[in-house]
């Protein structure tokens, strides 16, 4: 069965198309400006995919290699700084909201299309994945291709777009392995339809190419004791208890951020009138690659945990489902608004901080969404000061996410330094699957910590300790991050 109403070469194609192309071009400037002068620092994440991408292989501890190759071109080209580590996640999107326009053009038509791009693009948790340098921005992309592919394959003539289908699922399972739900979707909506059926051998041709392109990856993880599923199947479970109804009310409020007010509401109305809304086959088959995942995560979160991003995805999908069921059903103001609060909430996050600086304020962390990208080249510059008055001395933190900042804004780049396992000695993190800790016996240790308790043992495994400093990093409001740092000399090693 062949979906939408496509008509090729049409003036509204073109006319929507350049609408389109030209809206989605000046967010996406605005946003790489933002990238260039915003002034913020590098989250630890980011910091730590850096690392990666100095070593570009096809596996890390917790993700797939797709993120550090990307840095790794964007930083060979422009340096090793914040606005070339986050280069990519903006022109991602581009492209994606690109593909969600064709998607929603083949599917309905080109205004359905235009407007699709337009929400898809603006849409908060666009907004911020474009603004931080994730796995995120290369699985929506390739979630777009893939589906874009999928309803073109099934058109008369389409069996070649099998091999895009393949294609786009290979590397989507390369940047993040929530690509597996987008082939769970596709084999949801095949089997759903007696007249689909018939593409079921295809699609597993096509599935097959996509394992084969991720291959390497399982070899890396094969290698390396398979960390990176057992990180991933232990991320959600480590998150409080079971069964809290407070994470599923905090997961499902989260998407109304994510997907915009409006954009979330519209979706839980076509939810409710589930049978109606969802009449069209085209409807069918964007619900189909949105509501079971969506689902899935409601449940996950009840169960044991659900990080807000981890819906993404699906987003693709909704912005057209969302689109083409507000303009079908004459409500385009709706659709308006929605756009422009999206707009709105993301020109207050990310300049909220700048305009209470510049009004003579110190905006309370609590407030500013960004607070977390904050105060890491501060830390960095304090800490190389103390390092240089320690020659041969080697960096030491207990925590993954400052030694990943660490590393990045101290100078010269700590490459050296060591993360302090000294306790469970179970591999939580790519410093400790990539640590030597015998070899550093003897050696003198900066440390550098925020975690008061840990000091004493990691002492306890030095012949000597230097006197206390602090270094206090504001972070707005009156709030801080409070670092003790320690010279500690010639280091025992672990307990045996």
């Amino acid at each position: 069965m062949t979906l939408g109403n496509h008509s090729a070469n049409s003036a509204d194609d073109a006319r929507y198309w350049f609408y389109a192309v030209n809206a989605v071009f000046f967010v996406t400037v605005l946003r790489l400006a933002w990238l260039a002068y915003g002034g913020t620092d590098l989250y630890p994440d980011e910091a730590q995919y850096w690392l990666w991408s100095l070593h570009p292989a096809f596996g890390y501890y917790s993700k797939p290699p797709v993120v550090a190759w990307l840095i790794a071109l964007t930083t060979r080209l422009f340096g090793d700084t914040e606005g070339a580590v986050r280069l990519a996640a903006p022109l991602l999107h581009f492209a994606a909201a690109l593909v969600v326009f064709r998607i929603g053009e083949r599917l309905y038509d080109s205004r359905i299309g235009c407007w699709s791009a337009l929400l898809y693009v603006t849409l908060p948790g666009v907004s911020a994945s474009a603004a931080l340098m994730s796995t995120d921005a290369p699985l929506l992309l390739c979630w777009a291709v893939a589906l874009y592919a999928f309803v073109r394959a099934r058109e008369p003539g389409g069996e070649r777009w099998w091999w895009a289908v393949g294609a786009a699922a290979g590397v989507g399972l390369l940047s993040k392995y929530a690509m597996a739900y987008w082939l769970t979707s596709a084999l949801i909506y095949l089997l759903a339809f007696r007249d689909e059926r018939r593409h079921l051998g295809r699609f597993g041709l096509a599935v097959v190419l996509a394992l084969l392109i991720y291959a390497p990856n399982f070899v890396w993880n094969a290698q390396h004791g398979f960390v990176s599923y057992h990180h991933t199947s232990e991320n959600a479970a480590s998150h409080g208890a079971l069964f809290n109804p407070s994470h599923l009310v905090e997961f499902v409020g989260s998407q109304f951020a994510v997907f915009g007010p409006i954009g979330f509401a519209a979706l839980l109305v076509i939810v409710g009138a589930l049978r109606r809304a969802l009449a069209s086959r085209p409807a069918a088959l964007l619900a189909i690659f949105t509501l079971p995942t969506l689902a899935m995560m409601v449940v996950v979160s009840f169960v044991t945990h659900a990080e807000p991003n981890w819906a993404a995805p699906v987003y693709v999908s909704a912005a057209i489902l969302v689109a083409a069921w507000l303009l079908r059903g004459g409500h385009r103001r709706w659709l308006i608004a929605a756009v422009a609060i999206d707009v709105a909430i993301a020109a207050v996050a990310f300049t909220a901080h700048d305009v209470a600086r510049a009004a003579g304020y110190s905006l309370p962390a609590r407030y500013d969404v960004l607070h977390r990208l904050r105060g890491w080249r501060q830390l960095g510059i304090a800490v190389s000061g103390i390092l240089a008055r320690h020659p041969g001395a080697l960096l030491l933190s207990d925590d993954r996410e400052d030694m990943a900042g660490l590393m990045f804004y101290v100078h010269p780049h700590p490459f050296d330094a060591l993360k302090w396992n000294g306790e469970s000695r179970q591999i939580n993190d790519q410093f400790d699957l990539e640590a030597d800790p015998k070899a550093d016996v003897g050696r003198d240790f900066v440390l550098v910590t925020h975690h008061p308790e840990n000091i004493q043992r990691i002492l306890e495994r030095f012949a000597a300790a230097g006197p206390v400093d602090h270094v206090v990093i504001p972070l707005g409001g009156g709030g801080a991050r409070d670092y003790t740092v320690r010279f500690l000399h010639d280091f025992k090693g672990y307990r045996e």
